[in-house]
């Protein structure tokens, strides 16, 4: 008897005892039974408890840059055993092609989150969001908003078409933000997901409790969820709108984010004639979408959507090209292009959608609701009846605002035709899918894209424009990319997910700190002006990361500014702007009292006043941020600086670490100058030389 697979819960692989009510899973393109599922009698709330005590406390150990390591090796251990996935994909029905969206994207992710967790995060345990608000005129009392970990579980119920993927997707955004997860993969595929966790186990680098797997249903999960806990959804829309009706979610606080089916489209542009660059882009595109994963991806292009003139020839064009570049069959046979769908169940389905679209108008012009000749493992070919087998289908309506083409999706390799005649109606027919992941629109008219992508930006999650300058670079319609969103409106789920460093803060909470500039620097690991400031000892430059805190700080001396240093930094970089030349000119501008200093003259004779010139741990200028001129400096006017170490940021690789310096310069008044933060390389440990 085939085993069961089994689930990885409480840091320990488990499989139960009763296996009555275990399903088989089979293999999309042969029906041969490749594993068992059944979770009778797993202690769930256990699993979730698990995660919430044991989890919580291996990242809460960790800062956000440890994470984001620990992310990027997760990838190189996936990488090395990635063979081995590859070949269990095959059984799920997918290609080689197939296989790489899934488990080289899902790794991809892995990469992704990590460069930019290090980059975009502090090296601490709360993000800061936006500006200190002064609360109190004397700027004793401020308010700050701050991100923190939720203090629960991500459950993530992923869908079956991307096991690798679609969970690490989650998973890699989650971790970085400090929750631990708990994965429930579909039955179909539940057996690629365990494969991915396995090797994470195997590799020994996860934080204990960090990572569960639950390999079959969840009877009774949803029940024992509470506030700080998270559950992400992906599948169809149905089943979304019921787990969004538990009690848990509706009044126990429990967030819950959903990424569900939607009816996506394509628009041809109207300058997108046969034989441009842009046509052949968007029958390139639609065929890539029928045939990649045999069309399972929420977000294939269902609705194909095209000037009435063009309507026979993008259809001739597809079928062209499914002609002489698709071929049906067993992932594992040489040359297929493209497999089965993931179960005979699924196939079943696909067909009865299908059913439902010819029944309400719809006209099939290519494939056919027939078993389709495949090629076998063997090399040999036949019609396979048994098989979950659909060739591409294209139907086409003559009425393009019958409601079945927009409501109804045939979850397989199927589209439908629709022609319009206006922008306006191009736009409309995509609305009337009521919510879409994403819609792309081939064209290279600069007007009619505007017109285009304004109208239907409010519909879409992600809207691809393609056209003969980025056909070939383009990533494609179907295929989210980690830095940017996914997910979309109304019945796409209204969810959000990836993003870049968005989809760590869905799992955060914000809140509105308020208190003392002194509270505020200890809350935050950043310092706020008001709060202490040591300007003694020894110069803050002289001090590695390993002695330098927050809050020291060096005071310089007033500096005068002459007409002669005007005059001279003028001719020397030759910014002779009339302000700083002009004296008539000068004190005709609204904003100058006569001629004044450069701004960058300020800046670079700051710099001076502040510098250490020795050689020491500060190793790098690496640029300024948020720089304001707010006062006009005046000939014979004085500036002096106070230089403030705001945020020290130690790289974990390297032998050195990021300083943010807090500088102010003011005139001899105390009237604030400029204000910027000055950006530093500074060594981890410093040891002078002795000569």
């Amino acid at each position: 008897m085939t085993d069961i697979l089994p689930s990885y819960v409480q840091g320990a692989w488990w499989t139960p005892d009763d296996v009555s009510d275990a399903v088989d899973v089979r293999d999309a393109s042969t029906g041969e039974v490749v594993t068992r599922i059944s979770t009778n009698g797993l202690d769930f709330a256990g699993a979730l408890e698990y995660a919430r005590t044991v989890g919580q406390a291996s990242l809460g150990r960790l800062t956000f840059h440890q994470r984001a390591l620990l992310l990027k090796q997760f990838a190189q251990a996936l990488t090395e055993r990635k063979d081995e996935l590859y070949e269990l994909s095959a059984r799920g029905g997918t290609t080689k092609t197939d296989a790489m969206v899934d488990i080289d994207g899902g790794i991809g992710v892995l990469f992704t989150y990590s460069s930019k967790g290090q980059r975009e995060l502090p090296n601490t345990q709360v993000v800061v969001d936006g500006p200190a608000e002064r609360l109190s005129k004397d700027g004793t009392f401020l308010g700050r908003h701050v991100y923190s970990r939720l203090p629960g579980v991500a459950v993530q119920i992923n869908a079956f078409n991307f096991p690798v993927w679609g969970s690490l997707e989650k998973f890699a955004p989650a971790f970085l933000a400090g929750v631990p997860t708990l994965v429930k993969p579909a039955t179909p595929t539940g057996y690629l997901a365990e494969a991915y966790v396995r090797v994470l186990v195997d590799s020994g680098l996860l934080p204990e409790g960090t990572l569960q797997l639950v390999s079959g249903s969840v009877p009774g999960l949803l029940d024992a969820l509470r506030l700080g806990d998270l559950v992400s959804f992906t599948g169809s829309a149905s089943t979304a709108e019921r787990l969004k009706g538990h009690e848990s979610v509706r009044t126990g606080g429990v967030r819950f984010t959903s990424e569900t089916d939607s009816i996506n489209a394509s628009v041809l542009g109207k300058d997108a004639a046969p034989g441009t660059p842009e046509f052949d882009a968007f029958v390139k595109s639609v065929v890539t979408e029928l045939t990649v994963k045999a069309g399972q991806k929420c977000t294939a292009i269902r609705r194909v959507i095209v000037p009435e003139r063009m309507r026979g020839a993008v259809m001739a064009a597809i079928g062209d090209r499914i002609a002489q570049r698709v071929v049906i069959g067993d992932p594992r046979a040489e040359g297929v292009t493209m497999g089965p769908l993931a179960s005979r169940e699924q196939r079943a389905e696909v067909l009865r959608q299908v059913g439902r679209l010819v029944d309400a108008g719809g006209r099939i012009v290519l494939g056919s609701l027939d078993a389709p000749e495949v090629v076998h493992a063997d090399g040999s070919r036949s019609a396979d009846p048994d098989g979950a087998f659909v060739a591409p289908i294209l139907l086409e309506f003559e009425d393009p605002w019958t409601d079945a083409v927009h409501r109804i999706e045939a979850f397989g390799p199927v589209a439908s035709v629709l022609g319009y005649g206006e922008t306006a109606d191009a736009i409309a027919l995509v609305a009337a899918g009521r919510g879409s992941l994403v819609t792309s629109v081939a064209s290279h008219d600069a007007n009619e894209v505007v017109d285009l992508v304004s109208g239907i930006a409010a519909y879409n999650g992600r809207v691809l424009v393609l056209d003969r300058d980025d056909a070939r670079t383009s990533t494609g319609h179907g295929s989210p990319v980690p830095h940017l969103v996914h997910g979309g409106p109304g019945r796409a789920g209204g969810g959000e997910e990836l993003g870049g460093i968005r989809a760590v803060l869905h799992h955060m909470q914000r809140t509105a700190i308020q208190g003392s500039p002194d509270m505020l620097t200890a809350i935050t690991g950043e310092w706020h002006a008001g709060a202490a400031a040591d300007a003694g000892g020894r110069h803050p430059f002289r001090k590695p990361l390993s002695e330098l805190r927050i809050g020291d700080r060096v005071t310089s001396q007033p500096r005068e500014v002459t007409l002669d240093d005007i005059e001279h930094f003028a001719e020397f970089t030759g910014d002779t702007f009339y302000a700083h030349m002009d004296e008539e000119a000068a004190s005709a501008n609204p904003f100058f009292p006569g001629r004044v200093a450069h701004g960058y003259l300020l800046v670079s004779f700051a710099a001076g006043l502040f510098v250490d010139p020795d050689p020491g741990p500060v190793l790098a200028n690496y640029g300024l941020e948020n720089l304001r001129f707010l006062t006009p400096v005046s000939p014979g006017d004085s500036i002096r600086v106070d230089l403030t170490a705001k945020q020290i940021t130690p790289r974990e690789t390297d032998d050195y670490g990021e300083v943010r310096w807090d500088a102010v310069l003011t005139n001899q008044r105390d009237e604030v100058v400029a204000t910027y933060d000055v950006l530093t390389l500074v060594a981890k440990e410093w040891a002078p030389t002795v000569g």
